[in-house]
């Protein structure tokens, strides 16, 4: 009896051993079987095609053809969209991984660039692409006075994620305007020289400068975008930018944005106050009701603080300097001549317009931005955001709040609170 008892129990083991043998076998078979890949198209499913990809083909554009089409139902799609908010302590690193599938804003990146500065721009694309446009694959403008040869457009439409744009910059844009005395103008240069004035004698500074303040926007290339973003040679960002300042810009009404603010050098600019002041006489119905003036004087407009906006950084909107205010502004100080009788930089031209023209609450001072260009640094005031944004730069470079700094006044201006340890 005993013994038949112990065989079943040995029968009952076996099988339960062979079942589950089976049962593992099974799933471990099961679990090795080739998986199906989705195609391209289909790997986000329910989104739609971003069309700065699909734009991104024809990658060696030149200002000749014809201009990008936009979509402009998709726009207004995406304008009704909460705000893409620019808190970066809500912006995980997981962000960083891939293509942010997000729509995007008309905009553009714009270079002012010669073929011999094409390792400078290089550098400065890496930087972009590396910290911010690998994701968003917005397009970039080149702008030269001259035409830009193969090496420089191979090179950089080989490092620009979305669609490299070439363009020359027309000859009245980049000459002497006919109501300019050149002997007058010969005579400032030499002056400035002999002051050691930085650029003071130099004539393509001040066409570059002209050109900036009044044309850039004019270009036909420019034309097919709402806002750009300026990149200049051999700058420098310090930390991962996961959120798209330009659909900020957009979705939150910003029409002028910077990182860097200063006093300019008042030797370049002793006139420009003055034209300021005829222009706003002439066109009162331009001036902002809720303007920029405490930033921009320190006696409710009689004279200039020199505060501006640093314009090598800016994102803007290219719809307001496209605007009547903004033309009518820039042409009654150019048929006044400081370009050229002075050194006019278009930092300021850009600065005064801004604060003038635009109310406050269009302005906007990007922190999250961490940027260098010789030889200030930005760098953002939060530690934590430091990290999260994986930043290397030294927050003891940060040039905010030294005493050649505007941002303190910015700050006050705005109502904005100052970061700890800061008067």
């Amino acid at each position: 009896m005993l013994a038949g008892s112990n065989a079943r129990i040995l029968r009952y083991i076996v099988v339960a051993s062979i079942t589950l043998m089976l049962f593992y076998l099974f799933n471990s078979h099961h679990d090795t079987l080739p998986r199906p890949v989705p195609a391209p198209d289909q790997a986000r499913a329910g989104s739609e095609p971003n069309p700065q990809n699909v734009a991104a083909v024809d990658r060696n554009v030149d200002s000749t053809q014809k201009s990008i089409p936009i979509d402009r139902d998709r726009q207004d799609a995406e304008s009704s969209k909460p705000p893409a908010s620019l808190s970066m302590k809500d912006a995980p690193s997981s962000m960083l991984d891939g293509t942010d599938p997000g729509p995007r804003a008309n905009a553009t990146f714009v270079t002012l660039a010669r073929n011999a500065d094409v390792w400078d721009i290089a550098r400065s694309i890496r930087q972009v692409e590396d910290r911010f446009n690998r994701r968003f694959n917005y397009d970039w403008v080149f702008l030269n006075d001259k035409p830009f040869d193969d090496n420089f457009r191979n090179i950089t439409s080989a490092l620009v994620s979305g669609t490299a744009r070439f363009g020359q910059i027309p000859i009245e844009h980049w000459s002497v305007p006919d109501w300019i005395d050149e002997d007058k103008a010969k005579k400032v240069r030499e002056d400035m020289k002999e002051r050691k004035i930085i650029y003071g004698d130099s004539t393509s500074y001040r066409h570059m400068c002209r050109f900036e303040s009044g044309f850039f926007f004019q270009h036909p290339i420019m034309q097919n975008y709402d806002f750009y973003w300026r990149v200049e040679p051999s700058i420098e960002l310090f930390c991962d930018i996961p959120r798209d300042p330009f659909r900020f810009m957009k979705e939150n009404g910003k029409k002028y944005s910077f990182t860097i603010s200063l006093l300019e050098y008042v030797d370049t600019i002793p006139t420009l106050w003055d034209s300021t002041r005829k222009f706003m006489e002439n066109y009162p119905q331009h001036v902002a009701t809720d303007n920029s003036m405490e930033f921009l004087s320190d006696d409710g407009g009689q004279t200039y603080s020199m505060c501006h906006f640093w314009s090598n950084f800016e994102i803007g909107s290219l719809e307001w300097m496209r605007s009547d205010a903004y033309v009518d502004f820039f042409n009654s100080l150019d048929q006044d001549g400081g370009f050229f009788y002075e050194r006019w930089g278009d930092a300021p031209v850009h600065s005064i317009a801004a604060g003038i023209l635009l109310n406050k609450t269009e302005l906007h001072f990007f922190d999250e931005i961490a940027y260098f260009h010789m030889p200030f640094t930005h760098c953002p005031n939060d530690a934590q955001s430091r990290i999260d944004l994986k930043c290397h730069c030294n927050p003891k470079d940060n040039f905010d709040w030294s005493r050649y700094s505007c941002t303190a006044r910015y700050f006050e201006m705005m109502g904005m609170q100052k970061p700890e340890g800061v008067d």
